[in-house]
């Protein structure tokens, strides 16, 4: 690891005697590991010089990733707290609606996934913020793969009708749903677009609390717009 270390503040690489001085590693074992770390992908030699290998390299980008992830898991956390209502976040990636993370307690607890999210985008917040912040295109070919279906006596009948709902929803808009996914709940979901990336965030509450939605999700908007920085980086998790 002191090895790697060394390595990594070199950016033009290092040859191995200048590593085994800075690790305090005797030359010979400076050589033998370095040459495990060259066999094993960590490091690579090149004209006597040693440079980060592709191992090392994937490590770095794992971590990286997980920084972001906990960020993520982090931001949501604060904001089912300082609101008191579960929060979901998710992002349409290579045409699925992908929940990345979903943030509740025993006292407030998520909406259960009782049918597949990815197949009834149509039917909840998400889905539907999602589909709207997309081309027409893209739309009708996720509607394509995926037909509207009523799953509760309150989802919308058509794709006709969902089409018109989401052409009149504003850029930016909250999109509310009561009991279209599940019944006994309400649910609200805010857009966030970074670059090409369509992305929510979403909350919850049972439907006998549903007059808590609108101040809920105007508390959320105001979250969204003073954290989103530090959520924005991690739209690609």
């Amino acid at each position: 690891m002191r090895l790697l270390e060394a390595v990594a503040g070199h950016e033009h690489g290092a040859p191995a005697k200048q590593l085994a001085r800075e690790t305090g590693l005797a030359l010979p074992t400076a050589y033998h590991l370095l040459r495990t770390l060259v066999h094993e992908g960590y490091l690579r030699r090149d004209k006597g010089l040693f440079f980060l290998g592709e191992a090392a390299e994937r490590l770095s980008s794992s971590g990286a990733q997980q920084k972001r992830r906990s960020t993520v898991v982090e931001t949501l956390a604060h904001w089912r707290d300082a609101i008191g209502v579960p929060v979901y976040y998710a992002i349409y990636r290579d045409g699925e609606v992908e929940v990345v993370c979903v943030s509740d307690t025993p006292g407030n607890p998520a909406v259960e996934e009782w049918a597949d999210f990815r197949e009834t985008a149509h039917a909840h917040a998400i889905g539907q913020c999602l589909l709207s912040q997309l081309g027409e295109d893209a739309r009708r070919d996720h509607l394509d793969r995926y037909p509207v279906q009523a799953i509760t006596p309150y989802t919308v009948r058509d794709s006709h009708t969902l089409l018109r709902r989401l052409d009149r929803t504003r850029r930016m808009e909250p999109v509310f749903e009561r009991q279209e996914y599940a019944l006994g709940a309400v649910c609200a979901a805010i857009p966030i677009t970074v670059g090409t990336a369509a992305a929510t965030v979403a909350i919850s509450l049972p439907v006998h609390q549903a007059d808590r939605l609108p101040e809920a999700t105007r508390r959320l908007q105001s979250e969204v717009g003073r954290l989103l920085g530090s959520l924005a980086i991690s739209i690609s998790i």
